[in-house]
């Protein structure tokens, strides 16, 4: 199987995994003129992603650094009201199993919040073949729900970093040459079979 994700048209031999997940804290209410009647959820919210900013995670020889993107903050109910509720919502691009990420924000928390697991998919080490311009992508793609469909490749034209953007596109001729691309694949993987 041929996935065709943007890798600027070298054949991805690793991709890194991806950890969603929100952070929710939670606060008491109460009258901004008398915050020490209330309990701020977006304060603790920020005192720990403070701590996950400055958190070293796992990283692998293979796939590199593990990385993190505080992608949504949202919590409050008015500009007067101190806020009884927060969260904040993580991707996680893993380089390693979920499990020791995971381990590590629980320990970060110390009780301060909680953590809701949205999805995960661990990294995946592809095929490699030879005649190909070959990189491990920091990116992760659907291959892990794609298992059935046999042993997975990853090679396509564009590139991830305009990828998700207003300006997204492929150039006609890296299409071009991705469909030779393809089919010296196929050619290189059906010689190989017949060995």
């Amino acid at each position: 199987m041929i996935n065709g994700e943007p890798t600027d048209n070298d054949l991805a031999i690793g991709s890194k995994g991806s950890f969603r997940l929100k952070i929710k804290t939670t606060g008491k209410a109460a009258h901004s003129a008398y915050p020490e009647q209330g309990e701020s959820a977006i304060e603790k919210l920020l005192d720990i992603l403070e701590d996950v900013r400055h958190t070293r995670f796992p990283s692998d020889e293979f796939f590199g650094e593990t990385t993190v993107n505080i992608g949504v903050i949202e919590g409050g109910v008015a500009f007067n009201v101190i806020p009884p509720k927060a969260e904040a919502g993580l991707l996680i691009r893993l380089t390693t199993k979920r499990e020791p990420i995971e381990s590590a924000l629980q320990s970060l928390l110390r009780g301060r919040g909680e953590i809701e697991v949205l999805s995960c998919s661990e990294p995946v080490k592809m095929l490699s073949v030879d005649g190909f311009e070959q990189k491990t992508v920091r990116f992760t793609t659907d291959i892990p729900y794609l298992t059935n469909w046999g042993q997975p490749l990853l090679l396509g034209p564009g590139s991830i970093l305009v990828a998700h953007t207003k300006d997204e596109f492929v150039l006609k001729k890296d299409l071009e040459t991705a469909v030779g691309l393809y089919v010296n694949l196929v050619k290189k993987l059906l010689s190989a079979s017949n060995t």
